[in-house]
Order: structure tokens, then sequence, then C-alpha cells
């Protein structure tokens, strides 16, 4: 065990496919991981017991949301996040630069001044106030403030925010190692720290941004900028450049990335963490994550239906309700429906990262990577 304060160890790999375990202060987490996206201390429709119940190890949630409602430092004074909450597993937050960068702020090289979505008033946020922020919020995981360029972007404007996130990153790893030493709090002493690569889809400005953010040296690494719009063919390489370039003896998480090909393609390219909205918001609007591929729960076709969502599912709605059931809760706007299809889709999520760690295991990992291919592909 090295002196960091969040470790992975692997004990199996097949090619770059790796299956491990992080461990960090508050216990360990499996890999390859999914984690829900609990964007404002909640994971739509579900409760931390629902959470529980799933087996989720770790959540992230959204800095920029909760530092503006209801304020990092009435978190901190709940107990952070975690006494907030009522969730004693990990907690990964990230910067908020994602939802700061989508409202088009004024940026400059100190920082990003925005609106804000719910009254509308002015914040500044720079590097050393994201690693406050989430200091406060007491996440066992913190991200750097980063620039991530619109899609399309000339190669100028990716390069520039290449540049800046270097620059933002630099000042974020010492806002954060000079509060770990001064913080009087042992969970904000054992926080963990990820830096965060850019580049788009340029593998040059990929490789120059992955060996500038491994420079400073982190505790993990981000990988952002990917799955915005671009097109899976341009996506991979530029991905498979970042993780020939990042430690092996250290976490990779690909930050946004859900849909099940790609989820596979990047833990066959050595991704150890993931998040994404889509497994939840997708159910939210009666879309089903299937063995079989997606389904509609709400088409004519299920009316009739006894079958559940999926045959092969263990999950316990699965276990109990009809497809004809849920349809009808659709039907008649019954707003149950959406917490048990929540409930399934972030099932089939972890159980296909379950899939992936047992088939890295077993040497099996290829076969399952054609399979989903067959399906989702």
């Amino acid at each position: 065990m090295s002196d960091r304060v969040l470790n992975i160890e692997l004990d199996a790999t097949d090619g770059n496919a790796r299956a491990g375990r992080v461990r960090s202060a508050r216990g360990t987490f499996e890999t390859p991981v999914f984690m829900p996206v609990g964007t404002r201390a909640s994971v739509r429709t579900l409760s931390s017991i629902d959470l529980e119940a799933l087996g989720v190890e770790i959540m992230l949630a959204n800095t920029y949301h909760l530092m503006l409602r209801p304020g990092a430092q009435l978190i901190a004074e709940m107990g952070d996040l975690h006494g907030f909450m009522a969730w004693d597993r990990h907690v990964l937050t990230d910067s908020g630069g994602f939802q700061v960068f989508s409202l088009e702020p004024k940026v400059t090289d100190d920082g990003a001044t925005f609106k804000s979505t719910y009254d509308g008033s002015l914040h500044h946020l720079t590097p050393e106030a994201a690693v406050e922020v989430q200091r406060d919020l007491g996440a066992d995981i913190q991200m750097v403030l980063d620039v991530c360029p619109p899609l399309p972007s000339s190669v100028d404007v990716v390069g520039q925010a290449v540049e800046r996130t270097a620059q933002w990153a630099e000042r974020a790893r010492r806002a954060f190692l000079t509060g770990r030493i001064e913080s009087a709090s042992q969970v904000q002493r054992n926080q963990a720290q990820f830096g965060i690569v850019q580049g788009g889809v340029d593998e040059k400005l990929r490789s120059l941004s992955a060996r500038r953010t491994v420079e400073i040296g982190f505790d993990g690494y981000g990988i952002g900028g990917l799955s915005v719009g671009e097109p899976r063919e341009q996506m991979l390489p530029a991905l498979e450049v970042v993780t020939a370039i990042l430690p092996v003896d250290q976490p990779r998480y690909l930050m946004g990335v859900g849909d099940p090909v790609s989820l596979i393609e990047a833990i066959a390219r050595g991704v150890d963490m993931f998040d994404c909205v889509m497994p939840t918001r997708a159910a939210r609007h009666g879309t089903v994550l299937t063995d079989e591929g997606r389904l509609n729960v709400k088409n004519a076709a299920n009316a009739r239906s006894d079958a559940p969502l999926d045959v092969r599912c263990s999950c316990p709605v699965c276990a109990r309700w009809s497809r004809a059931y849920l349809r009808h809760l659709f039907q008649v706007g019954e707003p149950s429906v959406a917490r048990l299809l929540t409930i399934h889709n972030v099932h089939w999520t972890l159980d296909l990262m379950k899939r992936a760690r047992n088939a890295i295991r077993a040497g099996t990992f290829e076969q399952l990577r054609l399979e989903t291919w067959s399906v989702w592909g």
C-alpha cells in the first residue's frame, strides 16, 4: 500500500481491461465501476436506501448545483454530503466545470464568471474556489476545475482549453495540498483529488494534456471532453492515446459515458470508473435497458404482456411486476413508475460492470465485448 490516500489494487487483466478495487480511508469499491449521478445530492427518484439495496458503492454529486443550492457551507454544517444524504459510502464530486461552461460564462485565466440558473445571481469560480467548495462538500474524491471546449471547435480553441486546463490544474493541486495539510477535519485530509485530461478528439493534444496532467501528479485521473457528440470512431482513438499514458497504478475515470458499447470499449482500453445520467434519464421517459437492447415500456405491444422488463434480470422490479402493469402506470401518470424503471436501469448498468469484472477475471472479456456489440452496436 502506498502513502496515497487512495489506491487501486488490480487483481486481473485481460488485454488492457482491468479488474480490481479502489481503496480509500472510507473503504473500497470494485472496478470497473459505474457511478449513478446524484446531481442535487440525490439520484433522481431514488433514496440512499434504494442505492444501498442496489449495491451502489460510489455515487457522483454535482458541485455546481450544490454550491448554489443549498450551499456548500450549509452542507458542511450538516456533516458534509455523507451526513446530509445519510450515505456512508463513497462520493465523487465533479468540479462544476461542465455545467459552468454549458452556460457560456465569461472565462479568463483567473476563472469563470457565470449566472446562477436559479436566481440569475453572478458567481466567480476559480480553480482554488472549486477546491474549497468540494472540501466543504466532503466528497471522498474531488475533481479539478477544467475547460471543456464545445463540439465542434477549432484546433486553436481546443489547444487553448488544454493550456488553461493545465494551468488551472497546477493551481488546484497547490490549493488542495495546502488545504489537506491545514484542515482540521480528518475527512478532508482523507480526500483524494483527480486531474482531468482534455484535448477533444485531437490525438496530439490529448497526449500533451495527459502528459502535463500526470506531471502535476494527482491521486487519479479523469478523462473529460469525450462523449459530447463526437462519433465513437473518433472518441475511442482519443481515449486510447490517454490511457496509454496514464499511470497503471492509479484510477482512470471516463467522465459522462454510459451507453453499453462505449462502457465496454472504454473498459477494453483500461478505464476503471464511469458516470452518466443516461440510465436514470432514460428510465424517467420509459426507456428500459435490457439484455435484448432498449425497450420502450410505453409501447402498445406491452399492454397485455405479463413478461418482466428483462427475463434475465434479477432486479426487484423484474422479479415482481409485468410490462403491462408498468405501462399502465405510465398511462395514468403514476409517479412511482419512474422510480421502478430507474431501479431497473441502475441495476442493469451495475450488473454490466459486474459481468465485465467477472469476464476480465475469467479471461473471457472479448466474448462479452462481442455480445455487447451484437445487441447495442
